[in-house]
């Protein structure tokens, strides 16, 4: 029997707080979405795309304003590449610490750098007000299954187990390129790919418009 874990994918009721977002797909064919967050920078980004180059593989970035502002070098490298992107606001801020006009205008600020009609709340989390005026402006992607990567707590085999329990049709797939989550994926990244590709997953960019 499969183990439940909350960080991994959150019960049924919970998604219902945002109803409108999108957690993951229709179900009708082996699919999965692969998204990245906290990006990008150099130290990890640039690792990302190469083995999705060799993998001949399409991702979304969900890219931090400001890492976008200081490294645009390597977020013209993630656009070349194919990917798509989505704005995860500009300092990485959870909604639910910040005031609402405060947290919206962060958010527009990470629009500057990040041409993108797909927003993906840091955390997950938002006040009523802020999902809202956001899933008016945004398409609220969230996750179906986060890899746990960032969590120094685990090692590599926990991460890579938790792709392979809870993956199913359909799953938008959270990894991160970030420092913090650097060990984890680069030892996870690539089998984890392996090995949905062996099971007969196919993998979609999820699709976005410039604003």
């Amino acid at each position: 029997m499969m183990r439940f874990d909350l960080r991994v994918r959150l019960p049924e009721f919970f998604t219902l707080l945002y109803k409108d977002a999108v957690w993951r797909y229709p179900a009708t064919e082996k699919v999965v979405y692969l998204t990245f967050d906290d990006g990008p920078i150099p130290e990890v980004t640039p690792w990302v795309l190469d083995v999705l180059r060799k993998e001949s593989i399409r991702a979304t970035f969900f890219c931090v304003g400001e890492n976008v502002m200081r490294y645009p070098e390597v977020y013209r490298q993630v656009l070349a590449d194919g990917h798509s992107v989505g704005n995860h606001t500009y300092n990485h801020w959870q909604g639910l610490k910040k005031d609402n006009s405060e947290y919206l205008a962060n958010v527009e600020m990470a629009g500057r750098y990040i041409n993108s009609d797909l927003f993906r709340p840091p955390h997950g989390l938002l006040k009523g007000k802020q999902y809202k005026q956001l899933k008016e402006k945004y398409q609220i992607i969230m996750w179906d299954l986060v890899s746990c990567d960032y969590d120094s707590r685990i090692n590599p085999d926990q991460v890579f187990q938790n792709i392979r329990e809870y993956v199913r049709p359909g799953s938008i797939i959270t990894f991160h390129d970030s420092i913090k989550a650097q060990n984890n994926l680069m030892k996870t990244l690539l089998p984890s790919i392996q090995w949905l590709k062996k099971e007969g997953f196919r993998f979609e960019v999820i699709p976005y418009h410039k604003k």
